[in-house]
């Protein structure tokens, strides 16, 4: 069964912070609020937790996981970043965009796109996240809430709660935070491409 942790959206709770860290330290899985849709997270070196979220979710091993980042300069310990990158970026982050970008030696082989050899990295505008980062020292791997078969994030936390409590090991209520997923653009190609429209603006992209 879940535990279930009600954290204020503005004024994170430090002790209920500090006992979901534990809780990802000791790989468990969780559910938490971002910027965009609430979201799955574990620790990014535990591959029977990552398992655990592939199982919820139904997705294979070409699945993109997320490495939800707590700025732009821990992006570059497991992203290869341009300095075109870094401005473009630096404009968009903190915010809802997930770039798609070459993965450093630091990632673990089994989070990277296995043709491409790439990561998917974002820095979330979300209080809650910013504390649990902060407290973690490294990013959260990271997916969306989407269940199988649907198209959105489920945004219910008392729906999320019966759905998943015999699946993750916490839930955290962070009040409502969306329904649309991150745009995500990829930077692979050396050049910023929009693979995906979610919340996030593009505009600036397409003129």
């Amino acid at each position: 069964m879940a535990q279930f942790f009600e954290i204020h959206p503005d004024n994170p709770q430090g002790r209920l912070i500090q006992q979901a860290v534990a809780i990802i330290d000791r790989g468990g899985v969780v559910i938490y609020p971002t910027d965009s849709s609430y979201a799955l997270g574990c620790h990014i070196g535990d591959k029977a937790a990552m398992e655990r979220i592939q199982r919820i979710r139904r997705t294979d091993k070409n699945h993109h996981f997320t490495l939800v980042c707590s700025d732009l300069s821990e992006i570059g310990t497991y992203a290869k970043v341009s300095n075109t990158d870094y401005r473009l970026m630096r404009n968009l982050t903190p915010g809802p965009y997930t770039f798609l970008l070459p993965a450093t030696s630091v990632v673990p082989r089994r989070l990277m796109n296995p043709k491409r050899k790439t990561i998917g990295v974002r820095v979330p505008d979300n209080n809650i996240v910013r504390a649990l980062l902060d407290q973690l020292g490294q990013p959260i791997m990271s997916s969306t809430l989407i269940p199988p078969g649907a198209s959105l994030p489920l945004d219910d936390v008392v729906e999320i709660r019966e759905r998943y409590e015999h699946d993750v090991d916490l839930v955290i209520d962070g009040g409502f935070c969306g329904t649309e997923p991150t745009t995500v653009i990829s930077l692979i190609d050396g050049y910023p491409e929009i693979l995906r429209h979610g919340k996030g603006d593009v505009a600036f992209l397409e003129q």
